[in-house]
C-alpha cells in the first residue's frame, strides 16, 4: 500500500514538473524574434569581373635583395628569427628536415625499421647488377671518399 501512494504521488510530481516544463517552453518561442526574411537572390555573371577604380591608390614597393657576404648567408641559414643571435633551437632546426626524411610514418618517433629502410637503400643502390649480393667490386662503391690531403705542411 505504501509503495503504490508513492508511486501515485511521484507520478504527479513528475507531471507537474512537465507541465511546468512545457509551459516554459512555450513562452520562450512565444517571445522568440520572428525568422528574418529571405534575401533576393541577384544573379551574377560568373565570367565577369568585379568594377573597381583604384584612383590615385599606389600598391605598396617590392622588397629589395640586400647583397649578403657568404658567412653572412650561412649565419643567416640558422638565424631563422633574424635577431641576430642564434639559439640552440635554430641551430638544432637544420636537423628536422633529415630525421623527417627518416620518419616515413610522421608520427616523429623514428623506429628501427625506419631507421634501417636508408640502410636497404643503400644496399639497393650498391647492388648493381640486382642479385641481392655484393660483390667486392660493388662493395668498393661504398668506401668513404678520401679527405683532401692538406696543401700545406702547417
Amino acid at each position: 500500500m505504501r509503495q503504490t501512494v508513492l508511486g501515485v504521488l511521484l507520478g504527479l510530481v513528475f507531471a507537474g514538473v512537465g507541465v511546468f516544463w512545457w509551459q516554459g517552453r512555450a513562452q520562450v518561442e512565444a517571445n522568440a524574434p520572428p525568422p528574418p526574411e529571405p534575401e533576393e537572390i541577384v544573379e551574377v555573371d560568373p565570367d565577369a569581373l568585379p568594377e573597381g577604380d583604384p584612383g590615385e591608390m599606389v600598391g605598396p614597393a617590392p622588397p629589395e635583395a640586400s647583397e649578403l657576404t657568404r658567412e653572412e648567408r650561412r649565419f643567416f641559414r640558422y638565424d631563422r628569427n633574424r635577431d641576430r643571435k642564434i639559439t640552440r633551437n635554430e641551430m638544432l632546426s637544420s636537423r628536422a628536415d633529415a630525421f623527417r626524411k627518416l620518419d616515413k610514418d610522421g608520427n616523429n618517433l623514428l623506429t628501427f625499421e625506419e631507421w634501417a629502410v636508408r640502410t636497404s637503400d643503400r644496399f639497393a643502390e650498391m647492388d648493381g647488377d640486382g642479385n641481392r649480393e655484393l660483390s667486392q667490386a660493388e662493395f668498393a662503391t661504398s668506401a668513404p671518399k678520401p679527405s683532401r690531403k692538406p696543401r700545406c705542411n702547417c
